[in-house]
């Protein structure tokens, strides 16, 4: 199932969430300061192309300045648009579990610094 699941997202979700990932991945690795946070862009891109079967583990007191700081810059915007299409995900029964994908994607584009993504 969780293969179907993926090529469904994939299809209507998880390819433009990965390539903007990616491509903001790019924009932050263009200055020095910002390669840290390209990292976790990275990091993001391949769980939002491919996120059934994986689970996100956030630690926030690994890096809570780092964390703080991706708050701040965006981080916030991005959980909650994460969340808002989760909600819509979810008004559907067929929804719910790609809803639930967005809400994982959301805890973690709000504290993706420390996180570390495992095959569940």
């Amino acid at each position: 199932m969780k293969t179907i699941g993926n090529i469904l997202w994939f299809i209507f979700t998880g390819l433009w969430s990965a390539i903007s990932w990616f491509f903001l991945g790019i924009l932050w690795c263009i200055t020095i300061i910002g390669i840290p946070f390209g990292k976790q862009c990275f990091k993001m891109a391949s769980l939002s192309a491919w996120p059934f079967g994986r689970k996100a583990n956030t630690n926030f007191e690994k890096h809570p300045i780092a964390n703080v700081i991706w708050i701040l810059l965006g981080g916030l915007g991005l959980a909650i648009s994460y969340f808002f299409a989760g909600v819509i995900w979810c008004i559907t029964i067929i929804g719910i579990p790609f809803g639930k994908q967005c809400f994982k994607l959301a805890k973690l584009s709000l504290i993706p610094f420390g996180a570390v993504i495992v095959n569940a």
